[in-house]
């Protein structure tokens, strides 16, 4: 009884450590805490901002593609609907998309990568084989064949072809550091000990492993979201009113906004958006590099 009570406390004050590190670390730039502000409010803004608007944002023909102003920050569509409105409309599809995108690329890299570098063998050569020929797909050529069958009207489709798509990298990536991980003495004492491949793989690899998936994960998420808002930009997906991809088309083809000033706020808001989500990426995985890194932490 008393060891139990023992390990749970140590692992207690370990987990209190961990934290008081995450925070002397964020605390060190304020710029950490900068980029978690802006990854939340962006997980905010998907979650809750369409709420706030109806379906379909009506129409205004008296405010046709208007400059910015303070009633409209970014001005007007060439229908008349609020570009900012648009935007936060459009954030649910692309960050929902990109989640999705996220957590298949993350979950089935990683676990192949595991199973594989830690087996060796014949499974590492069968599943290292498939992960290749994975690599040598063409992506963009593969997606404008599935859009003309597959209309990707619901985020979670986007995601999931997405995520098929871009796992190859993280396999073969995980697949490296398993290797080097499993000839530590860790590894070594726990095969000693006799246990099992599944709690060696869990227990002591992948915990391992994981701010090198979390921080892959998070580059995920900017991958996704500049593939899905290239396709629809280039008119290769059917037009989603409230997608940022399709606003940037629309901006550029329909509202000329590359050469009517008036235009240009419906071109920078989606942009911007881009632009401030993969800010605030960088700034949290340059903080999770130093909080898991030893050599990079400060004393």
């Amino acid at each position: 009884m008393s060891v139990i009570l023992e390990s749970t406390s140590t692992s207690a004050t370990m987990r209190r450590n961990f934290w008081h590190g995450v925070w002397r670390v964020m605390k060190r730039k304020p710029s950490r805490m900068v980029g978690v502000v802006i990854i939340l409010g962006f997980a905010f803004m998907g979650i809750f901002g369409p709420m706030f608007y109806p379906d379909i944002l009506p129409d205004n023909a008296n405010a046709i593609t208007q400059p910015p102003s303070w009633e409209h920050w970014f001005g007007t569509d060439p229908q008349g609907r609020d570009v900012v409105a648009l935007v936060i409309k459009g954030s649910r599809y692309v960050l929902l998309s990109a989640a999705v995108t996220a957590v298949i690329t993350v979950v089935v890299g990683t676990g192949l990568g595991l199973f594989s570098g830690f087996k060796r063998g014949r499974w590492d050569t069968v599943l290292m084989r498939v992960t290749d020929m994975k690599l040598t797909i063409p992506g963009l050529p593969l997606l404008l064949v599935l859009a003309t069958v597959w209309k990707f009207g619901n985020p979670f489709q986007m995601g999931l072809v997405l995520g098929l798509l871009g796992w190859g990298g993280v396999a073969r990536a995980v697949r490296a550091q398993t290797l080097s991980l499993r000839e530590r003495g860790f590894i070594e004492a726990a095969r000693g000990l006799g246990l099992s491949t599944t709690h060696i793989v869990g227990k002591e690899l992948l915990p391992s492993m994981a701010p090198y998936i979390a921080m892959n994960m998070l580059i995920a998420v900017t991958g996704a979201v500049y593939a899905q808002v290239g396709l629809f930009f280039l008119g290769v997906l059917p037009y989603e009113s409230d997608n940022w991809g399709v606003m940037l088309n629309l901006a550029v083809f329909q509202a000329g906004a590359m050469i009517q000033p008036y235009a240009l706020g419906y071109l920078l808001a989606p942009l911007l958006a881009i632009l401030l989500l993969t800010l605030g990426i960088v700034l949290v995985v340059d903080a999770m590099d130093e909080i898991f890194n030893p050599r990079l932490r400060e004393e």
